[in-house]
Parts: C-alpha cells; structure tokens; sequence
C-alpha cells in the first residue's frame, strides 16, 4: 500500500475503554489519534488541553509530555507509510481493520521503527495498551502483527515496500518519505531542480519544528525574551529581528510577555511576510492599513505594532466570529489605534482605494505547514486545489479594488503549490487588464527580506522549510496602478 492513498483512518466510535492508572502516556496518545480521527481534529489543538489536563491530574511530568508528543506527532507523520508496512504484516485489507486497532498498530510501529524504545518495550507497551483499550482478543492480533514488524529495521521496510525510484519516483519518494504521491508531485514541481532538493524538503516537513517567537515592535524587545527564557535555551532568529527561537521548545505561555500579549508564538516565515508587505515602497500618504483574512491574528499583531510606529492605523478583518476573537487577543494592549471585525470575505464590499497598504493571507491547503500539521497531509485531495481557488482569487480582486491607487498589496499564502501562488496572481492581473479591473505592477519582494538566502527569481517569494527553516510560505507585492 503507498500513502498516496492517503488515509486518513475512518471515523469509528470504538468500543468504551478503561483508562489504566498505569503507561498515561500511550493512553494519552491514543486519545489524541483518535481524537483527529473521529472528530477531524488537529493535532496540535487536541494534544494541549490533554497535557495540560495529564499535568493537573498528577504523575505526568515534562518527560512524559516530551514523549506523548512524540508518539502522536510521529505516528501522524509517518501514518502512510506505517500503513504500507502494516499492510504487509497483516492477512485483510487495512480497510477491514478497524481503526481504533490501526491506531494501536501505528503508535506501536512508530515505537519499533521511528524512536529508540527497546524492542521488548515497544512491543510489550503496545499489546498492553490494546489490551485496555480494545480487549484481550485484539490485543493477540496487535502482538502478532507487531512481531513481524519488528524483524526488520525500517530501511529494510523501506526496500521492501517501496517501489524503484527508476519506476515511478514520486510514488517511491511518497512511501519513503510518508506523503501522498500527488503532493510530492506537487512540491517537485513548485521546488524545481533535481531529487536532492525534493528529499530534503520532504525530510524537512517531517521534522518537528523549532519554537519560534516575536517580539512585538514598540511592546517587547529581543533581549526581553532571550533573558526570560535563558541564553542556553534561546537562539536569535535566522531572519526577522523580532524572532527567537526557543532551542528546546519550552512553554511560551509561561512567560510574561506572551501572557501579556507583548510577544507571541510566530513562525519566522509569518514575520517576514508581514515585515515585507510593512516595508514595501508606495506612493503617498501611509495611514490606513487592512488584514483582510486576519485570524488567528499573528500577523495582524505584528502589522498592528509597526502601524503604531507610524501612527497608521490597522484595520483587522476575519471571516470566522471566533477567529475574530483571537485576532482581538493578539491585539490587544496594541499601542495604535486598531479595530478588529468579523467580515465575510468576498462578500464584504470595502469602499473603494480606501487602504495604503492590505494584505491578504488567503485560506489554501497549507501544505506549506506540513511540519506543524501532519495529519493534514493525508486528509488533503488534489480536487481541494478547486475548492480554494475562487475564494483565493476573489480575496485578491477584492484586495486590489479596496487599496487607493499608489498602495500596497500583499498576497500571501502558507502554501507551495503552483495553483495557489503565481497562477492566482497571473490571472487576477491578467483579468484586471482584460477587464479594465484594478491594474498593479509586481513589486520585488526579494530586497525586502534583507539577508534571505534562495528566494528565487523574483518578483514574488517562495520560503521554504529546507532552505530557511520556516513554513513554506508565499508573498506576492503589488503595487496599484489603475
């Protein structure tokens, strides 16, 4: 089985479980897969609640959070190719093994193949785990399949159920690299150049993301947070400088400055878009800013600080009520005036040229954000391209009709793929003159990511998270002509 199927498991209430006082961890992680199962959850708002709820109950301490997180993570990052091993291993379709086992089955070979557990650990843990949770009798099959797994390390799995590279490359860089062939595909095409590149941002979107944080202009400085969090755990940005990076992760809710707003967990990439789109030339006056798809309000916060610099002002607009809410958190204590609302996208009609700059950071499929999102990567279809791309063209339409002439857009998307990126771009452009639309010119947004490495061609940028270590995020300026 190759992950360009790519699962996600389906939705299966299970059978009740009993929760153990013994191994929370494996528990806890099993809650967590099947909590993005059943539910479509995500990840990384379903493990936090859970941790923090495990801390509060007592006997679950950073160690045991360090490896439920782990579990779960890589479980989800590596599940297409887990299920091609498993698929070996086991004497039915996985379409006929219930899901609540193939999670079990999951965490189990993640442990054998993905970590340094012991093999007699791995295997004991796992069989317990679904002897709990799903009955003695599925406990014997989880042993049985788990034993074949285990004679073999995962190169020789990997050789075994991969396809040649000489046969179909995309299909073998999917299974050994755990994703859909079609996004693999994708990604080859966006990156160009030959398969060195290609394995090295598929390597990249499977490993855990550093921590990274701003310091919000004019509210919080660097040194600020690099004090609080410790000089041995803290590490300037590469790029921004408002970035740190947090060395080995910690929790920035503890510190005084994210609590207060001052600061915020951002990823770098995030901070030199809205950093570019601040600091893009434009003719005449420099007062009113807009976010158009402002949740959940990290940029927003970041536009708002340096608009206060200026004394501009930012007007923050969100689709989505309770995204609206978190975009007035990020902005709250904001020294500049600002105003957030809760606007319906393309069918709010903004005055016409009332803004001097606005950026539009459109919905996509974010597969830009891999690293943080893995289970997206197997819920995603090619056919979601469709389904984002009027909303992503008429959000910058929308964009350049609201902006005055002389103002500033900036078209931004956490995604690589061709059809979400240029293409938008060239067609909105290549309408407006067609239709006598509004007109723009490209701005080159390459000067304005100062010290950037490999940001291409131009006039647009294209980030990546093998090459910067960011998300693979996209920045398109442009300038209203007409």
């Amino acid at each position: 089985m190759s992950p360009q199927s790519g699962p996600p498991r389906r939705s299966h209430p299970g059978k009740p479980y009993r929760r153990p006082k013994k191994d929370p961890v494996r528990i806890l992680a099993f809650e967590a897969l099947r909590a993005v199962d059943e539910r479509d959850a995500y990840a990384n708002l379903v493990l936090p609640p859970l941790l923090r709820k495990a801390r509060e109950d007592g006997g679950f301490d950073a160690r045991d959070a360090a490896l439920t997180t782990e579990l779960v993570y890589g479980t989800l990052r590596l599940q297409g190719t887990y299920d091609a091993i498993i698929a070996e291993c086991v004497d039915r379709p996985l379409r006929e093994v219930d899901p609540p086992v193939l999670d079990v089955l999951s965490l189990g070979a993640h442990q054998l193949l993905g970590t340094r557990i012991p093999t007699h650990a791995a295997v004991s843990a796992s069989v317990e785990l679904a002897r709990v949770v799903l009955g003695d009798g599925r406990a014997k099959f989880v042993n049985a399949v788990l034993r074949k797994i285990a004679a073999a390390d995962l190169d020789t799995w990997l050789e075994r159920v991969a396809p040649p590279y000489d046969e179909d490359p995309e299909d073998h860089l999917g299974v050994v690299h755990a994703h859909p062939r079609w996004i693999v595909s994708a990604l080859w095409d966006a990156l160009g150049g030959g398969r060195a590149g290609i394995e090295d941002l598929l390597e990249a979107d499977n490993e855990r993301p550093e921590v990274t944080l701003v310091a919000r202009p004019g509210r919080a400085a660097t040194d600020e947070l690099v004090a609080a969090v410790g000089e041995e755990s803290a590490l300037p940005g590469r790029w921004s400088p408002y970035a740190v990076r947090l060395a080995e992760g910690g929790e920035p809710g503890a510190l005084d400055a994210v609590r207060e707003g001052r600061a915020g967990v951002q990823d770098e990439g995030s901070q030199l878009v809205a950093l570019a789109l601040a600091a893009a030339p434009l003719d005449g006056p420099d007062r009113r800013w807009l976010d158009g798809c402002a949740g959940p309000g990290g940029k927003a916060a970041l536009l708002g600080a340096l608009a206060a610099e200026r004394g501009a002002a930012l007007l923050a607009a969100e689709k989505q009520p309770h995204r609206a809410r978190l975009v007035e958190r990020a902005l709250a204590g904001n020294p500049g005036p600002y105003q957030v609302i809760a606007a319906k996208g393309t069918r709010t009609k903004w005055r016409p040229e009332s803004f001097d700059r606005m950026l539009v950071d459109v919905p996509c499929t974010g597969l830009g954000a891999l690293r943080r999102r893995p289970e997206a990567r197997w819920r995603r279809r090619p056919e979601d391209l469709a389904g984002f791309a009027p909303l992503q063209r008429g959000l910058l339409r929308e964009a350049l009709a609201a902006t005055r002439i002389g103002g500033v857009v900036g078209y931004a998307t956490c995604s690589p793929h061709p059809a979400e990126t240029r293409a938008v771009v060239d067609d909105v452009l290549g309408e407006a003159r067609k239709d006598q639309g509004a007109t723009a010119e490209w701005i080159d947004a390459r000067p304005l990511m100062p010290g950037v490495p490999a940001l291409g061609e131009g006039p647009d940028v294209q980030l990546w998270p093998h090459l910067h270590g960011t998300d693979a995020m996209y920045l398109a300026l442009l300038r209203r002509t007409g």
